[in-house]
């Protein structure tokens, strides 16, 4: 496997509140987390930096090669929890923290397995040659509303308050998390990004990018400069990860 991130605060933007983290477990796992903070210049990047930091160090102190789907799913649920309690706690005992929160999306890659937790609208996205499907699903207003029927996919790319999520790291004593798993082969990619990609660039974009990009190594950089072409309101982050 091959590993590649990265983050930038973008064009308006004074401060990154993004924050991204890739381990290596062993030989044959990889960890990737990547979360975009809120609550303001002077908390949100502290909510990211601390989620990262937090979940990571809990997966290296779990984790072990003889690990199953289950107790897999069931170590990154407790590293989550224990992101949202600390970011949380943080919040509570200090004033200028408070209400403070981060996104958190992350993978671990296992041979040809590749499990995948969520908290919030950052993403991971499943690319190969034969197309690119959005692995999680957005704890966002917006997707409520699709899923609701009461706007389309289309229209929801650009509704007010798109940015409103309904689910955040460190907001209440406890959160909820999805885990979804997913099969991978060699030469397939996994994906994480922040909403600062997502908003600026569609599906069949980012496909083009990752799949018939000469330097792979390249290409987190390639779509960090379409999004600042296009505006970049807000920080771009992306790591991408070559089975």
């Amino acid at each position: 496997m091959q590993s590649w991130g990265l983050t930038d605060p973008g064009n308006v933007r004074k401060q990154n509140q993004d924050a991204f983290q890739i381990v290596k477990l062993d030989r044959s796992a990889l960890l990737c987390v990547v979360c975009d903070g809120m609550g303001g210049a002077k908390s949100g990047n502290i909510a990211s930096t601390l989620a990262v930091e937090v979940f990571t160090e809990e997966i290296r102190r779990c984790w072990k090669s003889s690990m199953d789907s289950d107790q897999i799913d069931q170590m990154l649920r407790s590293a989550v929890k224990l992101a949202n309690f600390t970011v949380f706690d943080q919040a509570v005992q200090f004033p200028e923290f408070e209400g403070m929160g981060t996104t958190l999306v992350a993978v671990l890659v296992r041979g040809k397995s590749a499990t995948v937790v969520n908290v919030g609208d950052s993403r991971a996205y499943a690319i190969s040659r034969s197309g690119i499907q959005q692995i999680t699903k957005d704890h966002s207003l917006v997707q409520l509303m699709v899923d609701r029927g009461e706007l389309t996919p289309e229209v929801a790319k650009t509704y007010p308050g798109k940015n409103y999520i309904t689910r955040a790291i460190g907001t209440e004593p406890l959160v909820l998390c999805d885990v979804f798993h997913r099969a991978v082969s060699r030469g397939d990619f996994l994906l994480l990004c922040t909403d600062g990609l997502s908003n600026v660039m569609d599906d069949q974009e980012i496909l083009f990018e990752v799949v018939h990009g000469v330097n792979k190594q390249h290409c987190c950089k390639r779509l960090l400069n379409i999004a600042k072409n296009r505006g970049a309101p807000d920080n771009v982050t992306s790591v991408l990860v070559l089975i």
